[in-house]
């Protein structure tokens, strides 16, 4: 944004002065003809810290036309030096996020302004920004919001990589995302909701070079969609809208084998703007992990033992683009059209191998199952975006549209070798097949009343339609069984929602208050087991938000929305991984949504050179979604099964998605932004939080008993992160992160903690038109899950590491373009600040 009007200004100067030239009468320089220029200087500083704003931009307008004739913008010292000609002016001075200033002024002879303070626009009616210079997290009422751009951990990585490092952020070992210790968060692509039914796989098939910021909103108004008990993700990506043609190219190379290329382009005239992010990536993923299991009898005593170990590496190649361009139809009128495509594909080997041993721990026999997989699929989207502002004072109209279509196919063959028995040897084919259509359309009206009030009005409508078939094939000893396990998954979705809400402010309090209604059809059927779910129903969601803005540098805020999480992706999906034939995932395509009340009391506090952002919330959720373990008695049938192949009769351990009950969760969080020194950057953010569950869960176990789990768990979870960035010597950037994740109870067992250490360092070279980075992700290869289960008829303790130790290298161009270049101008429609956009 700052290069953007950069640019913008110096065409204006650019051609203000060519103007100038054409319209003096001719002369010798100097003379009668001519006109001499004077020089206008100041300093521009922000009011409360006396830290100078560098890249505030400085815009002369005349007076006798109302046109710009000249500009610039600030440097490091916040200062500015302009040539004019003599005159009347109103000079404008402008930082984002900060109060303007107009000065009216007679300028006759060079002069210096001196120095002119800005303050924060702490009286916007929907957030109030707290900002650190330079900071990768800005901390505003409703959200919080993380540039990607400054993070050179993230270099080479995915969307997965970025959202390990946002506040109030955790990403498992799996790709798996959660908001404060919450999995139920709702993912938003550049506003508009992914359904993915694999999202973890989605999100690490985007680039991180393509991502421009993460927006963070856990407590969402009545603007944004209900669903998404844990709040929003809304991940914006890269579109340019510099002046001119100007853009970055991207090389990476890592270890584990990766490479990648990407360019983010885009050139703007008057009238157009044409952008495009466009990428290609390989990644190879090495992963490890394992299950040691007891088996005990009916009695309680142990049976046996079986020790799991487990290796994969995965690969993974593809092409990602966003392409598309904006008009300008007219100054108040916008169109903006994009087209997204991805094609990925890979192959997966899995290697899980067994060690069985009886009762006295004494070894008795080894076997292995490879599970050789590949799988391809393509992503393509069409979206339009219509703005049309009635004013410059907000008023406004919003129409979205989008359609979608996805593609995936997933094939695997699976060897089972027992080494010891041959004859119980066996082999598998997995197969699946999977289409995605989705339609979307919302229109948003915001209309301001007076002074300090604002109305707003929506529309969506969300139309999703998925078709996924799949089947496992089986042969035991070379003799076929046939098709042991096909079905058809068909996902239909019509949701239709209206909301309204409507702020004001009254001295120092804002008030705004909301209500969303939505209706939801949704079937959920297996075509070929007849087996049908429908989910038919239609609530209320109100939302309500009070701020009190306690200084220019301090303010408290209270907030309360009503949530909804449906059930999507794998937790639907029925489909079992029969990775390993003894501990096997499913889906649970009956799940019922669940609905939560969210109370967050906030304040925010800026001192000279720290920001302090707290919290305190509380969530009570109905029918919340929990994943259990059991002995399943449908997966047992000795040998082999209809459901994969089973050694020597052992219980498979069958984990999947329930209904539980409530729950109820009190937590506390704060983000700290601190700057000791102007070479030194620290952020830090700390969550704690107490869950209590209650709910009851029967089932049958390989006995065919009915056996009912009381539930109940009193847990308290926390995580901290801590981010530091330092200017070394010789202008190299050294970057250093750690995650802790800390242990804490569970119905069944307990997860243990776990730590994470990331480096980077960077050098600019070039004369600043590129950057070169080095990084390491997971510095000691600590990343690992690990948890204990205890059942009445196995329990054991497990690790899984989904990635090891990565080191990336990276290689930046830009061109007209520097790198501390970031658009300062918000899009003309206001829709990449998650601020418009209803959900």
């Amino acid at each position: 944004m700052h290069q953007q009007l950069k640019n913008y200004l110096t065409l204006i100067l650019f051609f203000s002065i060519l103007f100038g030239f054409s319209q003096q009468r001719p002369g010798r320089p100097g003379g009668p003809g001519a006109m001499e220029k004077i020089k206008i200087t100041g300093t521009v500083i922000e009011k409360i810290s006396k830290q100078p704003l560098e890249y505030a931009t400085v815009t002369f307008i005349s007076n006798k036309n109302q046109k710009v004739v000249a500009g610039g913008i600030t440097n490091p010292k916040g200062e500015f030096n302009i040539d004019v000609t003599p005159g009347m002016y109103t000079i404008k001075i402008e930082f984002i996020s900060f109060k303007s200033i107009e000065l009216k002024q007679a300028l006759k002879e060079s002069t210096n302004l001196g120095t002119i303070a800005l303050v924060e626009d702490a009286a916007q009616l929907n957030e109030v920004v707290i900002r650190a210079e330079k900071s990768t997290v800005e901390i505003k009422l409703d959200k919080k919001v993380y540039n990607v751009g400054q993070d050179m951990l993230v270099k080479g990585g995915t969307v997965s990589d970025v959202l390990e490092n946002v506040p109030s952020v955790s990403v498992d070992v799996e790709g798996n995302v959660s908001l404060r210790g919450s999995d139920n968060v709702r993912i938003f692509i550049d506003g508009r909701p992914s359904n993915a039914l694999n999202m973890a796989e989605a999100l690490r098939q985007i680039p991180a070079d393509a991502i421009d910021k993460v927006e963070v909103i856990t407590n969402p108004s009545a603007r944004y969609d209900a669903e998404g008990g844990a709040g929003i993700l809304n991940i914006i990506l890269k579109k340019g809208k510099n002046q001119g043609f100007n853009g970055t190219f991207i090389a990476s190379t890592g270890y584990p084998e990766t490479y990648g290329l990407s360019a983010n382009l885009n050139y703007k005239t008057e009238k157009m703007n044409y952008f495009t992010s466009t990428g290609y990536s390989y990644r190879t993923n090495e992963g490890a992990g394992k299950t040691n299991s007891e088996y005990y009898n009916l009695d309680g005593s142990t049976s046996k033992f079986i020790d799991e170990t487990r290796d994969t590496q995965r690969t993974r190649k593809g092409i990602s683009t966003k392409t598309g361009v904006e008009w300008e139809i007219t100054p108040t009128t916008f169109w903006t059209n994009a087209i997204s495509y991805r094609d990925n594909r890979g192959d997966n080997e899995d290697l899980v191998t067994y060690r069985n041993f009886d009762q006295a721990r004494q070894f008795t026999f080894d076997n292995y199952r490879l599970n050789n997989g590949y799988d391809s699929g393509n992503d393509f989207e069409f979206t339009s975006n219509f703005i049309k502002n009635f004013n410059d004072k907000g008023h406004k109209l919003t129409v979205d549209g989008s359609y979608s279509r996805n593609n995936d196919k997933d094939n695997s063959i699976i060897t089972a070798v027992n080494e010891t028995f041959p004859d119980q040897s066996s082999f598998s084919t997995t197969m699946n097949d999977e289409v995605q259509k989705q339609f979307q359309f919302q229109a948003d009206y915001v209309l301001p009343i007076g002074e300090g009030s604002q109305f707003e009005a929506g529309y969506k409508g969300n139309f999703n339609n998925l078709n996924k078939g799949y089947d496992i094939f089986s042969s035991e000893n070379g003799n076929s069984i046939g098709n042991l396990l096909s079905n058809t998954l068909e996902y239909k979705e019509k949701i239709n929602a209206l909301y309204t809400q409507y702020g004001f402010k009254i001295n120092k309090f804002s008030y705004l208050f909301g209500l969303r209604w939505e209706d939801t059809n949704i079937d959920v059927n297996l075509l070929g087991t007849n087996e049908y779910n429908n989910k038919r129903y239609n609530k209320f969601f109100p939302s309500a938000f009070i701020n009190y803005e306690i200084s220019d540098a301090s303010g408290v805020s209270l907030s309360y929305s009503k949530r909804l999480s449906r059930p999507r992706g794998r937790f639907l999906d029925p489909t079992p991984n029969i990775s390993s034939n003894i501990n096997i995932f499913r889906g649970n395509p009956d799940l019922d949504p669940s609905l939560t009340d969210k109370f967050d009391l906030g304040y925010i506090k800026r001192w000279d050179k720290i920001t302090f952002n707290t919290s305190m919330y509380f969530e009570r959720t109905t029918d919340v979604f929990s994943f259990v373990r059991y002995e399943s008695g449908d997966f047992v049938g000795g040998t082999t099964d209809v459901n994969g192949v089973n050694t020597g009769g052992t219980p498979v351990v069958l984990s999947t998605p329930i209904n539980i009950g409530k729950e109820q969760k009190f937590g506390f969080e704060f983000t700290l932004n601190y700057s000791p020194f102007k070479s030194w950057k620290i952020n830090s953010s700390f969550n704690l939080f107490d869950t209590k569950t209650t709910g009851d869960f029967t089932y049958i176990n390989s006995q065919n008993i009915a056996v009912t789990t009381n539930l109940d768990n009193k847990a308290v979870s926390w995580f901290t992160r801590v981010n530091s960035r330092v200017t070394l010597p010789y202008k190299i950037e050294w970057q250093l992160s750690g995650m802790y994740f800390g242990p804490s109870n569970t119905a069944q067992g307990k997860s243990l903690g776990q730590y994470m250490i990331n480096t980077a360092l960077s050098k600019d070279i070039l004369k600043d038109k590129a950057t070169i980075a080095f990084n390491v992700s997971d510095i000691f290869n600590s990343r690992r899950m690990r948890s204990e289960t205890n059942l009445a008829s196995v329990s054991n303790y497990s690790e899984f590491q989904f990635r090891k130790r990565q080191f990336n290298l990276s290689f930046t161009y830009r061109i007209n373009k520097k790198k501390s270049d970031k658009d300062r101008e918000a899009p003309k429609g206001g829709d990449e600040d998650g601020g418009s956009f209803p959900g």
